[in-house]
């Protein structure tokens, strides 16, 4: 973050200038993100603001969840404190378009919790001022959120598509170059293709992949990004159908939609198509490492995600002595039960809990939506209408549900049940907010 003096003469609003870009090729050297701040800085002006503040994500993207934005989280961070370390008060943001701030629903929640943690602020655009704590600008902010996600969706068909147009042509993929060829990617390394073509001969014959790892360090051999081989790379690079030419695409062996045939690659074979599937038949299937069907690229490190809603975010609540409580973590178990198919329990086995407290998970689903989609709608958050209309209707997979608790909830404290009664008790579970302290209640906004 760049600061500049605190100054307001004349009345003018103190408002930080945020600027991001997905891209900035070596050569723009930051053009776009400059840009955009010389956008806001006029912006500011002509609707009375000034700006004191600013803060560059430069080559970030805002769409994909595992990409961090230093400068967005250090916004977010001065505006809950109320002012930037040496520019002074902040009573607001601009920016020449919502989808530079946000176009995930987590990111939307976050940075109106940060705007609105203090009274009296603005977010200004192009098209002006907007009242960040009135029904209308929730819908404004909802309406830009909507339309920044469907592009996002459209963008990332549109790159899908080329790649497999790319794919089904044959043609390398266009990332890094891949262990074993050249910089053409088509074009065998005289070293490293015979490393893999004997690595997968050893490996036929019997030997262990992490013995073949072992030989590759001992050779000082690196990964085409510097890393040093290990059994899963090992694994990863001679399992993949580039080895006797084959194309994959996502998880699939691709093959021509006419003869069915495995499509072929435009680069040069190490192994035969014979080898490569005999090699493959050396791994069990679901193996840590791949997951291999009939003519079919290993998986890698593919890991389930979580089958419950509130599974990770739920801790034990039961009281221990000195007025303490529990506070391990409860995870989920089956049951029987047709109104309770699962339950929420503190696992009380090596000592890691309690081990007295329990709760059915639909009882806690149930109290979760009630806590972000009040009935009065006068709870401790306001979530903008699309999400309320796609969660509650079904149409929101588990994992963005998750997404949205986890932007909302630090945790989930679960009150033991009392003994005997049979009827559900929502106030059992106690949510953790993550910033609802700091946030104007909804039910005072106009």
């Amino acid at each position: 973050m760049d600061s500049k003096p605190h100054e307001t003469e004349g009345g003018r609003i103190p408002v930080a200038s945020y600027a991001r870009t997905s891209q900035d090729a070596p050569r723009q050297e930051g053009r776009g993100v400059r840009h955009q701040h010389r956008i806001n800085e006029g912006t500011a002006a002509q609707y009375g603001c000034v700006v004191v503040a600013t803060y560059t994500d430069s080559a970030r993207t805002a769409t994909k969840d595992d990409r961090q934005r230093p400068a967005f989280d250090h916004l977010l961070a001065d505006l809950h404190r109320g002012h930037a370390f040496v520019a002074g008060p902040l009573m607001g943001v601009v920016a020449v378009a919502d989808d530079r701030l946000y176009r995930r629903p987590e990111d939307f929640i976050r940075f109106m919790a940060a705007l609105t943690s203090e009274p009296g602020r603005v977010y200004v655009d192009r098209d002006g001022l907007r009242d960040p704590y009135s029904k209308t600008g929730l819908l404004q902010g909802a309406e830009s959120l909507q339309a920044a996600a469907e592009e996002g969706r459209t963008r990332s068909r549109r790159v899908q598509d080329w790649h497999w147009s790319r794919a089904m042509d044959g043609l390398p993929h266009s990332g890094p170059r891949p262990f074993g060829w050249q910089e053409d990617r088509k074009t065998l390394h005289p070293v490293e293709s015979a490393l893999v073509r004997k690595a997968i001969e050893d490996r036929i014959a019997g030997k262990a992949v992490g013995q073949v790892a072992r030989e590759w360090n001992a050779l000082s051999i690196t990964g085409t990004r510097g890393g040093r081989p290990n059994p899963q790379t090992v694994t990863q690079i001679i399992t993949s159908p580039r080895v006797c030419g084959f194309r994959g695409n996502r998880g699939e062996l691709l093959a021509d939609p006419v003869t069915g045939e495995p499509v072929v690659g435009a680069w040069q074979a190490i192994v035969t198509p014979e080898q490569w599937k005999a090699v493959c038949a050396t791994f069990a299937p679901g193996s840590q490492f791949m997951h291999r069907g009939p003519l079919s690229p290993r998986l890698t490190d593919r890991r389930a995600g979580p089958k419950y809603l509130a599974s990770g975010l739920l801790r034990c609540g039961a009281e221990l002595g000195e007025g303490g409580t529990c506070g391990s973590s409860m995870g989920a178990t089956s049951s029987r039960s047709r109104r309770s198919p699962f339950n929420y329990v503190c696992n009380g086995a090596a000592g890691r809990g309690c081990g007295r407290c329990a709760i059915s998970g639909p009882l806690v689903e149930e109290a979760v939506e009630r806590l972000l989609f009040p009935e009065d709608g006068r709870g401790r958050v306001r979530l903008p209408e699309p999400i309320r209309l796609r969660w509650l209707s079904g149409g929101m997979a588990l994992e963005e549900k998750r997404k949205v608790i986890t932007s909302v909830f630090a945790g989930l404290v679960i009150r033991p049940g009392r003994k005997g009664c049979g009827t559900w008790d929502h106030s059992r579970v106690i949510p953790v907010w993550k910033w609802a302290d700091r946030v104007q209640p909804v039910d005072s906004a106009t």
